[in-house]
């Protein structure tokens, strides 16, 4: 699962300023017992009506049942700095925490 791979590696993030969050269609009850079951030390919020998902593209409809999973790197101003469209679990935090490295060398 993916959220277990920034759970165990969540101090590599925070070294490096990255905020890790996560977006369900689930209501908040159900993320937070999702989150505490598998002791994620980041929030799950809870986009009920789709419309984050709709507007990062992870949603086509406010009644898609399942929207696409998709990862966004967000640069400290607010901008997509890069998109995760298919990914494997095991390796997408490692895969950001690349991207974050790649960041810190430019900046």
């Amino acid at each position: 699962m993916e959220g277990k791979g920034f759970r165990d590696r969540i101090q590599d993030f925070s070294s490096r300023n990255a905020v890790v969050v996560g977006v369900s269609c689930d209501p908040p009850a159900d993320n937070r017992a999702f989150r505490d079951k598998f002791a994620f030390p980041f929030d799950l919020l809870s986009d009920e009506d789709r419309s984050v998902s709709m507007h990062y593209g992870a949603a086509e409809s406010a009644d898609q049942e399942y929207p696409k999973r998709v990862s966004y790197l967000i640069d400290p101003e607010g901008r997509i700095a890069r998109v995760y469209g298919a990914v494997k679990p095991a390796d997408h935090p490692d895969e950001v925490l690349a991207a974050l490295d790649e960041f810190d060398e430019l900046g």
